[in-house]
């Protein structure tokens, strides 16, 4: 028996501007792999700022279907390429891998719209029920301690998230208990998306 997760983020567009200020550095290539910079452009070459914020809200997503709690988005280690038909899939690698076969999830579907300066994103997969049991959560000994994480619990800095600050924190996020998955989670198959994205 299985039970289904899900995970939602929002992000807005403005978000985006902020991450491409050239006054702050190259800070968009902390968050998109190369290949994703690549299919996050418009067709005269620019970056999409719809594009790219509804990459970093299926980033965030499919964080919150791992069950890390506390700990920094590895986000190269999530990507959001297309998939079969132009939907969009998810590669997991590195730590995120690791915390998806932790986590014992099967395949990601993620559905991405965008409308009115915001993207949004849903993530869904699902985990074994009888693996999921309230022993299994890590206790707070077994959390990393402030000097291990590059921000707070409650409120992320601008340059290890690119959520706003009023935006709920990792902190807030639901708890998934530890399971298995293989180190390289491949591209699966995914929800339609509207308007054309990723």
């Amino acid at each position: 028996m299985t039970q289904p997760l899900i995970g939602v983020d929002l992000v807005p567009f403005s978000r985006v501007r902020e991450l491409l200020d050239p006054g702050i550095g190259p800070l968009l290539k902390r968050y998109l792999s190369a290949e994703e910079l690549t299919v996050s452009r418009t067709p005269d070459g620019a970056p999409d700022q719809a594009r790219i914020a509804g990459r970093l809200a299926a980033k965030e997503a499919v964080f919150k279907l791992l069950g890390a709690v506390g700990r920094p988005v590895p986000w190269q280690g999530i990507e959001v390429l297309r998939g079969p038909g132009g939907r969009p899939g998810i590669r997991l690698s590195g730590r995120a891998a690791e915390l998806a076969r932790d986590a014992g999830l099967g395949p990601i579907d993620v559905s991405i719209s965008h409308d009115a300066g915001f993207a949004i994103a849903v993530a869904a997969s699902s985990t074994s029920v009888d693996k999921r049991r309230a022993t299994d959560r890590p206790s707070a000994s077994d959390r990393p301690s402030a000097s291990d994480h590059p921000r707070t619990p409650d409120r992320p800095s601008a340059s290890d998230h690119p959520r706003t600050p009023d935006r709920p924190s990792a902190s807030d996020r639901p708890l998934v208990p530890d399971h298995p998955l293989s180190s390289d989670h491949p591209i699966s198959q995914q929800s339609a998306t509207p308007k054309g994205m990723p």
